[in-house]
C-alpha cells in the first residue's frame, strides 16, 4: 500500500513537475507544486460530478420515456382488444340486422330487384326514345331511383313505384300520338333556328324541309345531310300541311331511324355514275349519240315505211318514197328489154339503200363497244383497288367492298347502255329490211311482169 502511494505520489511530482514547466516557472517552490496539483484534483473532481449528475439525469428521462411508452403500449392493446370486440358485436349485429331485413322483405325483397332493373332499362329506352324531347327531365328521377335501389340504404316508397308506372303509361300513350310542337333545329348548313316539328309517335321527326334526326347524347334535333328521293319528301310534307284530325299516308320507319339512315346513306344515281369516272361518263356520251342517232333513223324510216304503203296503193310513182323512185326509173325504161329493166331497177334499189341502212351500223357499233368499255372501266377499278389493298392492307372489307363497287359500276353503265342499243338497233333495223324487202319484191315482180309481156 505505501508502494503503491509512493508510485502515485511519484506520478503527481512527475505531473506537476510538467505543468511547472508549462506554465514558465510560475511554481517556484515545492509548495507552488502541491498548491497546483491540489487545485488540479479539485478541477477534476467538480467535472466528474458534474458529468456524474448530467448522466444520471439523462437516465432518468429515459427512464422516464420508456415508462411512457410502455404504457402508451399497455393503453394501445387494450384499446385494440376493445375495438375487435366492438368489431365482433357490430358483425353479429348487422349479421342479425340483415336476417330480420330478409325475414321482413319477404318476396319484397324480389320485388325491389325487379324494379331496380326495369328503372335502368327504362332510363336506357327513355334516353334514345323521340318522347325524351318533349320529357327531359324524367332521367333525374330514374337515376335517383336506381341509386337508391342499388344503395340497399333505402327502400322506394309507393310514390317511386306509381311513378314509374306512370311513365311507362305515358311512353307508350305518346309512341301512338302524332304532336306538332317547336323545337331548336340545326340546319343542313349549320344555323340553328326554331322551326315547327312533328313528331310521328316514338319513330319520326319531320319539319318543313324534310326529315328530322334526334340525337339522343346531346338532345338536339338536326336535319339530315341529305334527305331521301322524292317520294318520301312528299309524304313528310303532306304530313306538315295536314290539319288536326285528317288521316294522311306517310312513311314511318319502324327501326326508329336505322331504315332511314340507309336510305340517306345509298348512293343516288348521280353518285353512281361519278362512280364511273371518265370511262363511265365515256360509255353514257356515247350511248346519247347513238340513242339520238336510233330516235332520228326510227322517225325517218317509220316516215318512209308510211310513204311506200302509200306508194303501193297508187298508180302513178312518186319520187318521195324509195319505191316510188324505183317505179319512176321503170316508167322512164318501159321500152327496153328485160335485162336492162333489170339492171335499172337493181341501180336504182342499191340507191336507195345508203338512206335506208344509213346510222344502223354505228348504233351496232355502239351495243358491242358499250359493254367492253365497262369492262376495261371494272379492269382499272379493280387495279386501284389491289393497289388500295396492297397500300393499307384487307383489314377493311367496307373499304374493298366500295372499291370494287365502284369499278363495276362501268360494267353496269356498259350495259345499261348496250341492252338498250340492240333493242334498238333491231326495231330499226327491221323497218330497214321490212322497206328494202318491198322494193326488192315490186323490182322482181316489175321485171317479170315486163318479160311476160314483150316475150
Amino acid at each position: 500500500m505505501k508502494r503503491l502511494n509512493l508510485i502515485i505520489v511519484t506520478a503527481l511530482l512527475t505531473f506537476g513537475f510538467a505543468t511547472a514547466n508549462a506554465q514558465d516557472d510560475d511554481a517556484r517552490s515545492m509548495a507552488d507544486l502541491l498548491r497546483l496539483i491540489e487545485q488540479g484534483q479539485a478541477r477534476d473532481s467538480q467535472e466528474s460530478r458534474q458529468r456524474e449528475a448530467a448522466f444520471k439525469q439523462a437516465q432518468n428521462r429515459q427512464q422516464s420515456l420508456l415508462n411512457q411508452a410502455r404504457a402508451e403500449r399497455t393503453r394501445q392493446e387494450n384499446l385494440s382488444a376493445n375495438f375487435e370486440q366492438q368489431f365482433e358485436e357490430n358483425q353479429q349485429r348487422i349479421i342479425t340486422a340483415r336476417q330480420a331485413l330478409d325475414e321482413r322483405l319477404g318476396a319484397l325483397k324480389e320485388l325491389f330487384g325487379v324494379l331496380q332493373t326495369v328503372a335502368g332499362d327504362t332510363q336506357g329506352r327513355f334516353s334514345a326514345s323521340l318522347t325524351n324531347i318533349q320529357y327531359p327531365d324524367r332521367g333525374v328521377f330514374l337515376v335517383e331511383l336506381g341509386s337508391k335501389m342499388a344503395g340497399a340504404s333505402s327502400l322506394a316508397s309507393i310514390e317511386d313505384i306509381e311513378r314509374l308506372w306512370e311513365m311507362l303509361q305515358r311512353e307508350v300513350y305518346e309512341t301512338g300520338r302524332v304532336v306538332r310542337f317547336n323545337h331548336l333545329v340545326t340546319k343542313a348548313d349549320g344555323e340553328q333556328a326554331e322551326m315547327e316539328v312533328i313528331r310521328i309517335g316514338a319513330f319520326n321527326l319531320v319539319s318543313e324541309n324534310g326529315y328530322l334526326q334526334y340525337d339522343s347524347g346531346e338532345g338536339s334535333i338536326s336535319e339530315l345531310l341529305r334527305q331521301p328521293d322524292g317520294r318520301y319528301l312528299g309524304t313528310a310534307g303532306d304530313m306538315m300541311a295536314a290539319d288536326s284530325g285528317e288521316v294522311v299516308t306517310v312513311g314511318i320507319d319502324v327501326t326508329r331511324g336505322s331504315i332511314l339512315g340507309l336510305l340517306v346513306e345509298s348512293p343516288t344515281i348521280s353518285d353512281r355514275i361519278e362512280q364511273g369516272g371518265i370511262v363511265g361518263y365515256c360509255i353514257i356520251a356515247l350511248g346519247i349519240v347513238g340513242l339520238l342517232i336510233a330516235i332520228w333513223r326510227w322517225f325517218g324510216l317509220t316516215g318512209d315505211s308510211r310513204k311506200v304503203a302509200a306508194q303501193l296503193k297508187r298508180e302513178s310513182a312518186s319520187t318521195d318514197n324509195p319505191l316510188g323512185r324505183v317505179l319512176a326509173a321503170y316508167e322512164s325504161n318501159r321500152g327496153a328489154d328485160t335485162e336492162t329493166i333489170e339492171l335499172k331497177l337493181s341501180e336504182a334499189a342499191l340507191k336507195e339503200m345508203p338512206g335506208l341502212t344509213k346510222g344502223l351500223l354505228f348504233i351496232k357499233v355502239v351495243s358491242a363497244v358499250a359493254p367492253l368499255m365497262g369492262l376495261l372501266g371494272t379492269v382499272t377499278g379493280m387495279i386501284k383497288t389491289f393497289q388500295v389493298i396492297t397500300l393499307y392492307g384487307a383489314g377493311d372489307p367496307k373499304m374493298m367492298a366500295g372499291g370494287i363497287s365502284q369499278a363495276l359500276m362501268t360494267t353496269v353503265l356498259g350495259l345499261v347502255v348496250a341492252i338498250p342499243m340492240v333493242l334498238l338497233h333491231t326495231i330499226v333495223s327491221g323497218q330497214s329490211r321490212k322497206i328494202i324487202n318491198i322494193l326488192q319484191s315490186q323490182s322482181a315482180g316489175l321485171v317479170a311482169q315486163h318479160s311476160e309481156r314483150n316475150g
